[in-house]
């Protein structure tokens, strides 16, 4: 079973909730698929080993075979390619791999290499797979689906990156159940309602934990009572659960009682996609 753990924004407890989790339950695995900035290892404190350079393919021009007919050019929607009286210039930056270009070149003229995008590194254990977006990458998706072969045959917890753009939806696609992670304030609420209708528009069943609740107001209950959006945890505004993150320690280990809360929440998941 894949369970998703995402949020219409940052900052709501999102990593905070997978990493506890995945300590809670025996015989899982995590995936940190936010690989512009994975964090769940500053809680975990892994040694890690690289397992791959993701790459993606980029053209290359074989200059004397091309007529600099513009076809190329002309087909890229992204303008990776730009074709000149004299010379193709490639932007390897722009392309997204898709491969079009070399399909449309009526002389075989277009060849692919590998761009590097990023790593996959794992723990020794095999039970931690992290992803690591280079700098200045602007593309996720293809390092995110890579990362996710390492899912394996047990269930796994994939914490996503947040927002509900490309990234967050390359991470939620093909799961089994997602849970969205919000506060009980109006802009969590605003942003619940923008992940959730990406979680049902891809007919994902979810359920909603609720962090810091005892702040803010109402809306958020109201909103999963209208919806029949399932509040499957709520984790309070507590000082000890505060100062546990702020000296990266998962809160399961100073407060092991939660534990089987977290486990109680896996057999509810677990009910719902039966």
């Amino acid at each position: 079973m894949k369970i998703t753990v995402a949020s219409g924004k940052g900052g709501t407890g999102k990593t905070t909730v997978a990493v506890n989790f995945f300590l809670s339950v025996p015989k899982i695995s995590l995936l940190d698929c936010d690989v512009e900035e994975p964090n769940s290892n500053l809680f975990l404190h892994n040694d890690l080993e690289k397992v791959k350079d993701v790459t993606i393919p980029v053209p290359v021009i074989d200059e004397q075979k091309c007529e600099h007919c513009g076809k190329c050019a002309d087909f890229c929607n992204y303008n990776a390619l730009a074709a000149l009286p004299q010379k193709v210039m490639v932007f390897s930056d722009l392309c997204h791999g898709c491969g079009g270009c070399s399909l449309v070149c009526p002389n075989d003229a277009i060849s692919e290499t590998g761009r590097s995008i990023g790593d996959i590194e794992r723990s020794f254990s095999g039970k931690f797979h992290t992803g690591l977006l280079n700098i200045g990458e602007a593309m996720a998706s293809p390092l995110i689906k890579e990362l996710k072969t390492y899912a394996g045959e047990n269930t796994v917890i994939m914490d996503a990156p947040p927002g509900t753009a490309c990234p967050m939806i390359t991470t939620v696609e093909d799961t089994d159940y997602c849970i969205l992670v919000t506060e009980p304030t109006p802009f969590g609420l605003n942003d619940l309602k923008l992940a959730a209708e990406v979680v049902r528009e891809m007919k994902i069943p979810a359920g909603v934990i609720i962090n810091r609740a005892g702040v803010g107001d109402g809306g958020v209950e109201e909103y999963c009572h209208q919806t029949g959006l399932p509040i499957i945890m709520e984790i309070p505004y507590d000082r000890r659960i505060a100062v546990a993150y702020s000296e990266g320690i998962p809160f399961v280990e100073t407060m092991p009682q939660w534990k089987e809360k977290f486990l109680q929440m896996f057999e509810t998941i677990k009910e719902a996609v039966r």
